[in-house]
């Protein structure tokens, strides 16, 4: 790990210009880690959280940077932390898939307002994904000037669900940042799981997943695509805000033909008491029960029991600040991306894949609804680049995990595809042994 003489060579060097610096510290659960927030805009403070890796290597800079970006939008990635990939589960027992094992990790509470990062005024919130990218993007020339031993490190940026339509944005912007030289950093790849890249393309293939798996008969096939269809109406109307909400009504009928099931692994058992009380709140009020459903990841007492963690024992353990307050303005963001939630990254994803050097790998799981494969691998074969034709050309291949098939690969240049078997919307925790495969491909590990 890093020497006392380096870190405090480092740490007196920055004071000595004004920096605040990034230590390696105690925090909460094990490892040593650092946080804090970044001020992207006036009244506007991201949170952060950086895992240095637990890896047995001289200097934490042998190993490459991660970023994990949740979804919602307004999921904070503390989801991500304690429920899929962190050190630590949300019960406070240590993960054995953890990716901290291998890498640095940066979880970003992001856009602003999202978990533990706020605004002084609402009116501060983002309305666009490029309003995003952008905040990410001030975000991180102050990461890299608290932080500068990370400037030649491999980075790699990794987002699941919204954060699948945030962090290409996020990725194309840094990109053209670092060629114009208004940052140093060292971009490698973007991750994508379960990305929400193409919303009417997983909308519209609600239906005939649901039917395939027998979750719904021909009667509620032709009502689900109808209400669907509606919502691609509106959305090819550039209705767009209107289309957000149209979407939460084509749930609204989904659940009603369907019963309980898990939106995020058609798998995973559900209460019918809780799913009667979900239902009564699409039809009672449909722009909250539509927030509601993008931005809570589990089921009801496990949510609760992360907003408790945050907001008691770790904002305590870290030392937060009074006016951040774990997902108080959540439901804001949400409201106020409302007309930019429905509209497609598949533009910014082709500028990635035509016009930079990053790595695109895209990642979906077998049993995921909100975001179903099938609708991912029609957006994905749409692409406008220069390598379509050999991608769609290419074999596809399975990958194997000690001896067990874990999902399928399919590549040509720069893009990856996955599909993770025994997987919905959550991969590293529903299949870490293919997350695993996937991380040691792209991002690299001994």
């Amino acid at each position: 790990m890093w020497s006392i003489r380096g870190l405090v060579a480092v740490a007196g060097l920055l004071l000595a210009v004004g920096v605040c610096v990034g230590v390696p510290r105690d925090g909460f659960g094990p490892g040593k880690q650092d946080w804090g927030f970044v001020d992207v805009r006036p009244g506007a403070h991201m949170f952060y959280w950086l895992y240095y890796t637990t890896a047995d290597v001289v200097d934490y800079t042998e190993r490459p940077l991660v970023i994990w970006l949740q979804g919602g939008p307004g999921a904070s990635s503390m989801y991500g932390n304690f429920e899929e990939l962190g050190p630590l589960t949300l019960e406070q027992e240590e993960r054995n898939h953890t990716w901290v094992k291998h890498y640095n990790v940066l979880f970003i509470d992001n856009p602003v307002g999202t978990g533990f990062s706020y605004v002084d005024d609402l009116s501060l919130l983002t309305k666009s994904n490029a309003e995003i990218a952008d905040d990410l993007l001030a975000f991180m020339k102050e990461f890299y000037k608290r932080n500068p031993e990370f400037t030649d490190t491999p980075l790699h940026i990794y987002a699941e669900s919204y954060g699948g339509k945030m962090a290409p944005e996020f990725a194309y912007v840094l990109a053209k940042a670092i060629d114009l030289g208004e940052i140093d950093a060292n971009l490698q790849s973007v991750g994508i799981v379960a990305p929400w890249a193409s919303p009417i393309d997983s909308v519209l293939s609600w239906g005939e997943f649901l039917l395939n798996m027998g979750f719904v008969d021909t009667k509620g096939y032709r009502e689900i695509q109808a209400a669907a269809i509606n919502t691609e109406h509106i959305l090819n109307q550039e209705r767009f805000e209107e289309a957000t909400y149209a979407w939460g009504n084509t749930q609204g009928v989904l659940m009603r033909q369907t019963g309980p099931i898990d939106w995020y692994n058609v798998l995973f058992l559900q209460e019918y008491n809780q799913f009667q009380a979900r239902l009564a709140m699409f039809e009672k009020d449909l722009k909250q029960a539509t927030a509601d459903s993008a931005r809570k990841l589990a089921t009801e007492d496990r949510d609760q029991m992360l907003v408790d963690l945050m907001r008691n024992e770790v904002a305590k353990t870290l030392e937060l600040p009074a006016a951040s307050v774990y997902d108080a303005q959540g439901g804001r963001v949400f409201s106020t991306l409302a007309g930019d939630f429905m509209k497609p990254a598949m533009d910014v994803i082709e500028l990635l894949l035509n016009n930079t050097s990053v790595d695109v790998v895209v990642i979906t799981g077998q049993l995921d609804l909100i975001v179903a494969t099938p609708g991912n691998v029609v957006w994905v074969e749409k692409l406008k680049w220069t390598g379509r034709n050999d991608y769609l050309n290419a074999p596809r291949t399975g990958v194997g995990a000690k001896g067990i098939l874990e999902g399928y690969q399919k590549s040509y240049g720069k893009l990856s595809v996955y599909w993770a078997l025994r997987a919905g919307h959550m991969v590293p925790a529903d299949n870490p042994a293919l997350m695993d495969y996937i991380l040691q491909k792209h991002v690299g590990h001994q």
